[in-house]
């Protein structure tokens, strides 16, 4: 284990250690101690140090444990886990996932991060990652029958995401299409989903989701939209538990579609629809077109009435927003 985990996980409690406790625990000096302290400060840590009593991490972290998600994982999540990756910090998720599927098959495969430092959003926007705050986590998935399987895929894991919202009591979700999760209209969560292999066969899907846990503290000035987080819950104190119940809901969501398709979670998704039946704009490309939303079609597809009728947006550069 490397020596940046070590000391994270000593200094987690929030509770004041030594200097010499530090090394022991490292089994290094302590001017190498002091070398591992900056580079917490690095992660934008907020470390506290008093004579006599040594160093300790404010408010402590909630660390990511693969024992303590497994402990409460539903009996079909459990193989997932037992062989998820838990990085202290990487690029992205997503890009590991795609790195194993460049491997072989991945299926299953599943992985997460107290940081990311390129975290993706839609259309290509950063993901502001800071640490051990949120839930940065993606899950390779097997399909046998090509794109055209697809449809509907990004709405079912929304779905998903805000079934395990709800078990853990956050009240108040909605969803909008077509990948982001809102609380109180607010962003609180986003889907990046990315396909490797072949359109018309076999292929494998990365599932990528990031969730605003705890974003006290943190530098969200570069966020262009309204965001949300989970500071107000109970959850928001136990990572490990949040994504046990997001790990569960995926893997039950994705065996059921695998199996019967976007069909079985359209009425779902629909009484989750934060816009359905408000005069919206949609943008695609330069176009901007607007009307009422009206759910989505079989596939998934955008329902816009619009004056010359009704039109159906599938994905690409869409973007959905109220009208001032």
């Amino acid at each position: 284990m490397l020596s940046t985990e070590k000391i994270l996980q000593v200094l987690a409690d929030g509770e004041f250690h030594s200097g010499e406790e530090l090394g022991a625990a490292l089994g290094v000096s302590r001017a190498a101690v002091w070398k591992q302290l900056q580079k917490l400060e690095a992660l934008n840590i907020e470390l506290e140090s008093q004579k006599g009593r040594g160093y300790r991490i404010v408010g402590g972290l909630d660390l990511l444990s693969r024992e303590a998600v497994l402990a409460s994982s539903g009996e079909a999540s459990k193989p997932f886990v037992e062989s998820m990756d838990i990085f202290n910090e990487l690029a992205s998720t997503n890009e590991v996932a795609l790195a194993k599927i460049a491997e072989g098959d991945a299926h299953g495969y599943c992985c997460t991060a107290e940081l990311q430092r390129s975290g993706r959003g839609r259309r290509g926007r950063q993901w502001v990652s800071p640490f051990a705050r949120n839930l940065y986590f993606s899950m390779v998935w097997q399909f046998h029958s090509g794109a055209s399987a697809l449809e509907g895929l990004s709405l079912c894991i929304g779905v998903a995401v805000a079934r395990a919202l709800n078990r853990a009591g956050v009240d108040r979700v909605a969803l909008k299409w077509p990948n982001d999760v809102l609380l109180d209209g607010r962003k609180l969560a986003g889907i990046l989903l990315e396909m490797q292999g072949d359109p018309a066969g076999l292929c494998q899907v990365v599932i990528g989701v990031g969730v605003n846990v705890k974003m006290a503290g943190a530098d969200t000035s570069a966020i262009q939209q309204p965001w949300a987080d989970l500071g107000g819950y109970d959850i928001a104190d136990d990572r490990n538990c949040l994504l046990s119940l997001l790990i569960d809901a995926l893997v039950d969501v994705l065996t059921q579609y695998s199996r019967g398709g976007f069909a079985l979670y359209r009425d779902e998704w629909q009484s989750l629809d934060a816009y359905r039946g408000q005069e919206v704009m949609v943008q695609l490309g330069d176009t901007w077109v607007s009307g009422v939303a009206e759910g989505v079609d079989q596939g998934g597809g955008l329902l816009l009435r619009t004056d010359t009728g009704t039109r159906i947006f599938n994905g690409g550069e869409v973007s959905l927003r109220s009208l001032p």
